[in-house]
């Protein structure tokens, strides 16, 4: 009874505060058939680059961890920045916030972030450390959506389409029970209209059928956390709602039926011709209608080459993502995944993305 009136508190002050819910907004996202819309206007309108189709596209960054934090104490040291020595998270959404208009910029119109995150090591086989926006009973953690607020906001003033995912592998294990990871679907939905979103898409969780715990967060089940989210409205509104599996893994009938866009990664596809067949056999899975088929993950890179990941899902008309995390040895300067972050286009791989991203969107 009292965790019940607790949540009810938290729910009123941080999710339904009527004063926050009726600030303006200026961005607004629409699907059309396979096309994305902002503010009434297709993405990148009239947009070709060699013969290819770019209108309609998302062209996104996998950011996930705009809103971390480690709330382990034996693992926290692991993420200090070098010039402090300690950890900050207020820090890392400060200076994620700071460079998401030269993203915009350079052609940028979505990332991912992920309350519950991603590796923070880029691949890890174990995550001790202890990174999620809810509670074990699926209640909203303040501090963490107090970080999404500040960069949906500014997503929303800029006119970005952020994908904000719920779920981790991982960390998923952080909820007791299947009631609290329905109870996170719902607080978290209600929390983006309560905040009078409409730049945002949902992703439910990244690589659903990558070690999951929760069986409802697993491949067979999770389309009915899809239909979930879908549920919840306001004023009439809903959100598009979606997952995404595991490398070079075709979404699923069920996932295929009901998501109002397909999220495919490609993690493990070195040919970029697999990339093209990916987006086809997407297209030929068992009820498929016409949607948007969008890479939100991938570390394969070959800026400079004729013929890459990138190129080939274009070429496919379908929207790419770029996944970048610090490898061995490399400076802090590499990649946007692994912890702590440096938000710039600092390094030559990162500059390589957003060259090219500036050239196909018509940027330069």
């Amino acid at each position: 009874m009292i965790r019940s009136l607790l949540g009810l508190v938290l729910l009123y002050f941080f999710v339904l505060s009527p004063t926050e819910a009726q600030q303006t907004r200026h961005t607004t996202v629409e699907i059309r058939g396979e096309k994305f819309f902002i503010n009434g206007k297709p993405t990148y309108e009239k947009r070709k680059w060699k013969k290819h189709q770019i209108e309609g596209l998302l062209m996104n960054s996998r950011m996930v961890q705009g809103i971390f934090d480690d709330m382990n104490t034996r693992t926290v040291s692991r993420w200090k920045y070098p010039d402090t020595g300690h950890w900050d998270a207020n820090r890392n959404t400060d200076e994620f916030i700071q460079h998401m208009e030269t993203w915009r910029n350079h052609g940028l119109l979505s990332f991912t972030i992920n309350l519950q995150g991603g590796s923070p090591e880029g691949y890890s086989r174990e995550q001790p450390w202890h990174n999620s926006a809810f509670t074990r009973h699926g209640e909203l953690i303040p501090a963490y959506m107090k970080r999404l607020e500040r960069i949906l906001d500014r997503a929303d003033e800029l006119g970005m389409v952020p994908m904000v995912g719920f779920f981790y592998f991982g960390q998923d294990e952080r909820l007791e029970d299947e009631i609290a990871v329905k109870r996170a679907v719902r607080n978290a939905t209600q929390w983006l209209h309560a905040k009078g979103y409409r730049n945002v898409l949902i992703e439910i969780n990244n690589e659903s059928n990558v070690r999951y715990d929760h069986e409802i967060l697993q491949p067979g089940r999770v389309h009915e956390l899809i239909e979930l989210a879908q549920s919840i409205e306001k004023d009439g509104y809903r959100f598009y709602v979606s997952t995404s599996y595991g490398g070079g893994f075709i979404p699923l009938p069920n996932v295929v039926q009901s998501a109002d866009y397909l999220l495919l990664h490609g993690n493990g596809v070195s040919d970029p011709n697999r990339i093209v067949s990916m987006v086809k056999e997407t297209r030929a899975v068992e009820g498929y209608t016409p949607k948007p088929i969008v890479f939100n993950e991938d570390d394969h890179f070959d800026f400079d080459k004729e013929w890459n990941n990138f190129i080939a899902a274009v070429s496919a008309y379908a929207s790419w993502g770029y996944f970048d995390f610090r490898m061995k040895d490399e400076g802090f300067e590499e990649g946007y995944q692994s912890v702590p972050v440096d938000w710039s286009i600092g390094s030559e791989r990162k500059k390589g993305f957003f060259d090219l991203l500036k050239t196909i969107t018509g940027r330069e």
